[in-house]
């Protein structure tokens, strides 16, 4: 599958767009960077002329997007799917930068469809419709101005698709790494939290927020997957030596 075929697979999603010139100018903002599966939850007016005239030109992906009743129904094909949210919630949830949450959904398009969410202009998503994402993609804004138009936010998110698409089509230069795979770093975070409850250092009965932590600290970082290795090995390494240390205390005397 070529980058640009997996670009394609990734759908926008919007959840209760009350403005219907919102709606137009999401699909303009998909087409200028190769986006083209538009896909709306209960929109307050659609089709609407104020919405393809706002599209300026993006008619074929305005006129393609489909009308879902439910948030469910829009993400029933998708293998992948990222919320956008502009408020802190009381829930902690994993949270992206775009750059990492692009690479995250065009890694989910090679193995199906991918799905990017954008909640009403005024509210966002709800808790209950974020829980039916696997993680939060938040855009930095300045503290005393974090107001971002809704398409104005599609815009920003299709853009580090498409530079995530052309990056990795072009292949990684001399001295570059690649990101590391969604289920790869399941897997070590999977390793990690045995590792600690080997440790004693993570009570599996009691572990608070230290796990969700961790995750949100190596979302941050963007791991590659070299890295990603080094930190398995680094696992490995801690586990063979608990081993060692288990043995020889369980040892029984001559």
């Amino acid at each position: 599958m070529t980058e640009r075929t997996a670009l394609g697979r990734v759908c926008v999603v919007l959840v209760d767009t009350s403005h219907p010139g919102n709606i137009g100018a999401a699909a303009r903002a998909m087409k200028t960077m190769g986006l083209t599966d538009l896909r709306l939850v209960r929109p307050g007016r659609f089709p609407c002329a104020e919405a393809t005239a706002r599209a300026s030109g993006a008619d074929d992906v305005l006129g393609g997007a489909r009308v879902f009743a439910t948030l469910d129904e829009a993400l029933q094909d998708a293998v992948r799917v990222i919320a956008t949210s502009a408020r802190t919630r009381t829930l902690s949830w994993p949270e992206l930068t775009p750059r990492a949450a692009a690479t995250e959904l065009l890694a989910g398009a090679r193995e199906g469809n991918a799905a990017v969410v954008f909640g009403a202009e005024r509210s966002g998503l709800s808790n209950a419709e974020l829980e039916r994402c696997g993680a939060m993609l938040r855009i930095p804004t300045d503290a005393g101005f974090s107001s971002l138009n809704l398409a104005a936010a599609v815009q920003i998110v299709c853009y580090e698709l498409r530079l995530a698409a052309e990056l990795a089509a072009g292949g990684a230069r001399a001295g570059d790494e690649q990101p590391a795979r969604h289920e790869d770093l399941q897997r070590f975070y999977a390793a990690l939290e045995s590792t600690l409850v080997e440790l004693a250092f993570l009570d599996p009965d009691n572990p608070r927020q230290l796990l969700r932590r961790l995750r949100r600290l190596f979302n941050r970082a963007q791991v590659s997957d070299v890295e990603l290795r080094i930190l398995r090995g680094i696992l490995t390494a801690v586990d063979r030596q608990s081993e060692t240390l288990r043995a020889f205390r369980d040892r029984k005397p001559l």
